[in-house]
This record gives structure tokens, C-alpha cells and sequence, in this order.
């Protein structure tokens, strides 16, 4: 039987997973579980090649050990054989412990509890994941893949923050595994090796955030202590005034915890337009919709600020690189983030950029200066390279 890796990336209402066999690439099996703990779940399991019939179910899953229940039943009922060498886990903070990949056991288990208060959302779920794989595959080896792990090479002067000391709070970044893999495809496609390559990623989806990478490290990240500073997000607000919070309890009676939970879930494009959804946010501009032609102006031009901002940090920038939903499928937010940056040798070309096409591909004008470019993020394949090189 080939070798092969099972990948799991729990997040904070869904599980997405793959099987994939760790000398060919290829995808054995992926799938996907939505909207857990909500009234209606939906599993869809591909086995095989593209052309197969997914293997579907519908049920509610109360929580993250029920989804990854119907996720064990999708493979003992569509296939293929669930026998995987290793487990790979996404998990997105690993605070200044974990520098790289680890092999799971209770100590790393308790050491990533300690961090949950840092990623409320998202730690504890991904435990989830690795409790459960355990249980499942004893005697597997799993691997613990972080997020912010990409971002242990950010120099003082970019993870400091101004505050006291005794607080011990600094800059962590995240969408480090998405990071990890687009810089890397994103300096082959130009040729070069990482190791003199300086780019700028936008990890464009439902969170967001903007990266500068000097000669394949990373100096610089919009992300900080939690996924909650920086670009403007889906549901989440980036950068606001600290102050907003002392501001809203003595103002409007608003405690500490509501409105943080706010800042992460009634932000971003949601507050400003209604919707967290790109696609539903350009579809009300286009008609006319004033909040959300105003929520696409604050998003790109969040984006343009810190790309303003990592052109001065990196000095050379060989390229500016789209990833993930929005990054790679929006190209009027690709635009519209680098309007008026021709003075940075940054522009994208209107055929290239609005061509209906998927795949690695520039989107700048043949020999600009700085490139532009779409790549799609593959955080599964980098969670199994990093879990194969460990085990």
C-alpha cells in the first residue's frame, strides 16, 4: 500500500481534510465538513479522480468529535482504505515554543491548551481534531504543523510591541503553512531560489493578511498577537485604535469580552456592508449599494497601506503574490489594492488580471519591474511536507 499522509485542518466550523500519498502527490481522498454546531451539517467525501461521485451526508454535528466521526464513516463507506502513516494537524498557534513542526504527545497537547486564550477560536478546535485522530489511529504518529511557526524569523524591531514589559505580549503572524508553501512556489515560478527572493503575500479569504519575506524569511506580518490585527477581514476588523475598548465600556456599557467577540465575529466586511461574503459584498456595489461600494474602498485600501508598507521594509520586492479565495478568484480586489502604486513598478494587467483563468499565472504587464502574481495556496501538501520530513 503507498504511503500516505492524512491531513486535517479543523477550523473554528469545519473540518477539511486529505489523503494524500506522500510520493506521488496525488490526492487519494479529500473532503470537507461544514457548519458544525449549527442545525443543519454537510459532509461531501471525493474518493478517486475528479470525475468521481462524491460521497455525501447530511446531518448535524453538535461538535468538531462528531464531524470527525462522520469523517472516519465517509472513508469505511466511499474508501479508500483509511491507513495513513502519519497525521498531519494544522494548529494555529504555537506561540514562541513551537519554531517548527512537532510530534504530538501530552506534553504538546497541554502546551497548546496554555495558548488557547491567544487563539480562542481556533485552538482548542484543533485539539479537537488531534484528540480524535489519536484515539483513532493509536500508534500513528501525529504531527502538529503551527500556523505561526513561519513567522519565528520576524526581527525585534517587527514582533515588539510599545507596552510594558510585564504584559509579555508581542506579534506572533499567522497563515504561516499558507505562507510557507506560496513563497516557495512563488520563487520557482520566478526563477529564483527563496534564499534571494523578497515578496510581499496577501492571504486574501475569509481572514486576511499581508506578509513581507526577505530572501525566504519572514520580517514582517500584518497578523499580531491573535489573527485579529491587521488587513480588514470577513467577520474580523484588523487594526483598530486601542483605545475602542476602554472607549465602548465607559461610553456604552460594553464589557471587554462582548466586544472583542465582536471585533472577531460582527467586523470587517460584515459591519461595514452587511455580508462577510466577497462575492454578496461586490454583487450589492454593483448594484448600487453605497455600504458596500464603502466596504470595498476600506478593504483594498487597507491592503494598499501595507503593501505601501512592506515596499519600504524589504527595499526590493521581486513580487507581490495573491493567494487564498479571494485572492485568487477576485481580480477586481487585485486591482483596486494596487491602484496607484505604479511608482513601486506595481501594476496588474487588465486583460492578463480579468482573464478567466485558475492556476499559477502572473497578472502583471510583461517585463514590469515588480511582478504580480496569482498563486493558489496548497496548506494540506505543506502540512504533509512538513509532517514527512519530521516522521
Amino acid at each position: 500500500m503507498a504511503a500516505r499522509i492524512l491531513v486535517l485542518n479543523t477550523g473554528s466550523s469545519s473540518i477539511k481534510y486529505e489523503l494524500i500519498d506522500v510520493e506521488s502527490r496525488e490526492r487519494a481522498a479529500r473532503g470537507l465538513v461544514e457548519r458544525i454546531g449549527e442545525e443543519e451539517g454537510r459532509l461531501t467525501h471525493h474518493a478517486g479522480g475528479a470525475e468521481s461521485r462524491p460521497y455525501e451526508c447530511e446531518r448535524r454535528f453538535p461538535g468538531h468529535a462528531e464531524g470527525l466521526a462522520a469523517v472516519l464513516e465517509a472513508f469505511d463507506k466511499a474508501g479508500p482504505q483509511l491507513d495513513p502513516v502519519a497525521v498531519g494537524h494544522r494548529v494555529v498557534h504555537g506561540g514562541t515554543r513551537f519554531r517548527e513542526a512537532v510530534l504530538v504527545d501530552d506534553e504538546v497537547i497541554a502546551a497548546i491548551e496554555e495558548l488557547a486564550p491567544l487563539a480562542p477560536l481556533h485552538n482548542p478546535v484543533n485539539l479537537a481534531g488531534v484528540r480524535v485522530a489519536r484515539e483513532a489511529f493509536p500508534g500513528v504518529p501525529q504531527v502538529a504543523v503551527f500556523d505561526t511557526a513561519f513567522h519565528q524569523t520576524l526581527p525585534p524591531e517587527a514582533y515588539t510591541y510599545a507596552v510594558p514589559r510585564e504584559w509579555e505580549v508581542r506579534r506572533f503572524g499567522f497563515h504561516g503553512t499558507s505562507c510557507a508553501y506560496v513563497s516557495g512556489r512563488a520563487a520557482e515560478l520566478l526563477g529564483r531560489s527563496p534564499e534571494e527572493t523578497n515578496l510581499i503575500v496577501l492571504h486574501l479569504g475569509n481572514g486576511a493578511s499581508a506578509t513581507a519575506i526577505e530572501g525566504g524569511r519572514s520580517v514582517d506580518t500584518s497578523m499580531g498577537l491573535t489573527p485579529l490585527e491587521g488587513l480588514v477581514m470577513g467577520t474580523r476588523s484588523g487594526d483598530v485604535d486601542p483605545a475602542l475598548l476602554g472607549y465602548l465600556k465607559r461610553a456604552r456599557g460594553l464589557d471587554v469580552e462582548p466586544a472583542e467577540e465582536a471585533l472577531s465575529r460582527a467586523g470587517g466586511l460584515l459591519a461595514l456592508a452587511g455580508s462577510g461574503d466577497m462575492r454578496e459584498v461586490r454583487r450589492r456595489a454593483a448594484g448600487g449599494d453605497a455600504r458596500a461600494r464603502l466596504a470595498l474602498d476600506v478593504y483594498t485600501r487597507r491592503i494598499r497601506k501595507y503593501v505601501g508598507a512592506y515596499c519600504a521594509v524589504l527595499g526590493r520586492v521581486d513580487a507581490v503574490v495573491f493567494t487564498g479565495g479571494v485572492g485568487e478568484h477576485d481580480a477586481a480586489t487585485r486591482a483596486e489594492a494596487l491602484a496607484g502604486l505604479d511608482r513601486f513598478g506595481l501594476a496588474v494587467d487588465a486583460e492578463r488580471n480579468a482573464a478567466d483563468a485558475s492556476g499559477e499565472r502572473p497578472v502583471s504587464p510583461e517585463g514590469a519591474r515588480t511582478a504580480v502574481l496569482v498563486v493558489p495556496t496548497d496548506e494540506e501538501w505543506e502540512i504533509a511536507r512538513q509532517t514527512l520530513a519530521l516522521i
